[in-house]
Parts: structure tokens; sequence; C-alpha cells
């Protein structure tokens, strides 16, 4: 699947894509930034509720295909822009993780 997919299944819509075309190989779950880092993969899905600029940092050092923020939460114009220009994948997901791990689990 990929990441432009997702933003078409109910729950998902796209916050930015400069690569909608990346290929989602895996989920990962977890907000504990330091964590993400040593333990996603390459290509995965991360769910999270952090919000600040440093998600984008660990995104991009963890190479994720995208970061989900779930359960409603919104990110600061900063963040979007930032992300914008790191290339960096993001999707909104209106329900919470466990839901959004769900979804993400039928689909792939």
């Amino acid at each position: 699947m990929t990441v432009k997919q997702l933003t078409e299944l109910e729950f998902f819509s796209s916050v930015t894509l400069p690569d909608p075309e990346r290929s989602i190989d895996g989920v990962y779950i977890g907000d504990l930034l330091s964590w993400v880092m040593g333990r996603a993969s390459s290509g995965d899905a991360w769910i999270t509720i952090m919000s600040n600029v440093n998600i984008l940092a660990v995104a991009s050092l963890a190479d994720t295909a995208c970061i989900i923020v779930a359960e409603n939460v919104k990110l600061d114009d900063v963040v979007i822009k930032t992300a914008e220009e790191k290339n960096i994948n993001i999707i909104y997901s209106a329900v919470g993780a466990y839901e959004t791990a769900l979804a993400l689990s039928k689909a792939l």
C-alpha cells in the first residue's frame, strides 16, 4: 500500500504528501521519541500522538514512510511547513492509535 492509498481510507486524511507513492511496509506505534528512533523500521507507518517538531527528526532518522498523528491531534503550521521542506509524509487519523493500527492491519 502507498501513503496516498492510505489517505483514501476511512479515518485518514493527508496533511503533507511530498512523497505520495512511498510504500508502507509495516507499522510502528510509539510516543517516546528515542524509543521510536531505535526501533521503527524503514518504510513503517509511524503512529503517534506527539505533535512537536521533533517528530520530523525521528521520522527522518528512522526513514519511516509516513507519520500518522492519531486522535485528531493537530499540528501547528511550523511543523507542517518543515515536513513539506524535509519531504516527510504526514497523515491525520480521526481515531485513537489502537483503532488506527487496526485499520492499517486490515488494509495491509
